[in-house]
């Protein structure tokens, strides 16, 4: 979405009501769901392995569903009065704060599930330090507004280019989780050159980001997935899995362990995706070859 384009959004959304940003925002779904092909095919794809039993006409639904469900992540991103409306349902929050008053850290591991951006709002909003690792794209316009709106609200922001492999984001962020501190990253996305292992999800292979995984390994802190879904509109469950440590025993064994802990993510997402089909909202290539 363009600036000029979401400013005029925001301001008939003003003037007129929420419903015109719904009713925008399901056009632009729509539009998306038919001109960009490639992307449906790759949602169809997700969902022939999550229902296999189905047919094709089901999964076209299921990429419908899945499009037009990300209207109500656009509405309280960045409509700030529906944001502030929005009620949260938080299960395991009590890890996080722990992890914080005891001063161990903790990775956390988000998904493109719900509104995660907006969930991470509510943890710095609860005094919890937080550390949010995003990607840089080029010439980015709204989704520039987004991080200065959560670096606003407290929140520490890494940015990284695609391209870009700095030691001292990485360093920035194993000092914070020192601290203390949260430090937040996507675990279901691949960014630019990021550095990656293979995992089996939904019986197909598929290239993860190794980072968190290697963060809670260095560090020593406790790693914890993190999922957020709508039951109804304006309603978010936020899911905090307990701490679980990443440990390797010999230098020889961080890649196995590693690899472990991005098996485990997979597999938590994959029952996640099965339970809340529409609230996972990828739309990039990611599956892989099928496992036999």
């Amino acid at each position: 979405m363009k600036k000029l384009t979401y400013k005029m959004a925001l301001f008939l959304s003003h003037r007129l009501g929420i419903w015109f940003f719904r009713t925008f925002s399901w056009f632009i779904a729509t539009g998306y769901f038919l001109l960009f092909p490639v992307r449906v095919a790759e949602s169809r794809k997700f969902y022939r392995a999550l229902f296999p039993g189905r047919g094709f006409a089901y999964h076209v639904y299921c990429a419908w569903k899945q499009f037009h469900s990300f209207t109500d992540v656009y509405l309280h991103r960045f409509i700030p009065w529906a944001a502030d409306e929005a009620e949260f349902a938080r299960k395991g929050w009590e890890y996080l704060e722990e992890a914080v008053k005891s001063k161990t850290g903790a990775v956390v591991v988000m998904s493109h599930i719900g509104n995660w951006e907006l969930a991470a709002q509510k943890l710095n909003e609860k005094g919890l330090p937080i550390m949010l690792y995003l990607g840089a794209r080029h010439k980015e316009q709204v989704e520039g507004i987004q991080k200065e709106k959560l670096a606003k609200s407290g929140i520490r922001i890494v940015a990284t280019d695609e391209k870009e492999k700095s030691p001292f984001a990485l360093l920035e962020g194993i000092h914070f989780l020192r601290e203390g501190g949260i430090v937040s990253m996507t675990g279901d996305r691949l960014w630019g050159e990021q550095s990656f292992v293979t995992v089996n999800f939904l019986g197909h292979e598929v290239r993860l980001p190794d980072t968190p995984h290697l963060f809670a390994l260095m560090s020593g802190a406790p790693l914890m997935t993190f999922f957020v879904y709508q039951k109804i509109p304006g309603q978010y469950h936020v899911v905090v899995s307990p701490g679980r440590k990443v440990t390797a025993a010999a230098r020889p064994d961080r890649k196995k362990s590693v690899q472990e802990s991005a098996q485990t993510y997979a597999d938590d997402l994959a029952r996640f995706a099965s339970e809340h089909p529409f609230e996972w909202h990828h739309f990039e290539p990611f599956l892989g070859r099928k496992i036999h």
